[in-house]
C-alpha cells in the first residue's frame, strides 16, 4: 500500500529517527515510506537468510512483509555510535532479538540506511 503522495515522507534528521519511521511505516503498511528509508544501493537482510540489494529489491521485500498487514511492537533503541557520516543504530526487541543498521548522512544533513539487519 502506497502512502499518499501528495504528502512528503517525513526525512530523518537524525539516524535514531529511521528505526521510529520504519515501525509507523511497517505498521501502515507504507511500502514507498519504507523504501525511501534506504540509499539506493542499500542492503537488507532477509527473513530467510537472503539479502535484498537495491531500492526495488527492497520495494518487493516489504510489500511481502506487509502484505498480511502484521503488527510490530516498538523495542528498546539502543545508543547509536556515531563515526562521521556513519552511525550504527539497533534495537533490542521485546521477544530478545536485536536489530543492527549502519546509517549514512547525506548530502543535504539527512539520514538514510545502507545496511539493515532487522533481526539478529
Amino acid at each position: 500500500m502506497a502512502k499518499d503522495s501528495q504528502r512528503p515522507h517525513e526525512p530523518a534528521t537524525e539516524p535514531e529517527h529511521l528505526s521510529r519511521f520504519v515501525l509507523e511505516r511497517l505498521n501502515a503498511g507504507d511500502v514507498d515510506g519504507l523504501v525511501a528509508l534506504y540509499e539506493p544501493d542499500a542492503v537488507l537482510a532477509l527473513p530467510d537468510g537472503g539479502i535484498a540489494s537495491g531500492r526495488e529489491e527492497i520495494r518487493r521485500a516489504y510489500e511481502r512483509i506487509v502484505a498480511d498487514r502484521p503488527v510490530f511492537a516498538p523495542g528498546e533503541p539502543r545508543p547509536t555510535l556515531r563515526q562521521g557520516d556513519l552511525a550504527l543504530t539497533s534495537v533490542r526487541l521485546a521477544d530478545g532479538g536485536t536489530t543492527v543498521e549502519v546509517a549514512r548522512r547525506q548530502s543535504d544533513g539527512t539520514w538514510l540506511w545502507v545496511i539493515d539487519q532487522p533481526r539478529l
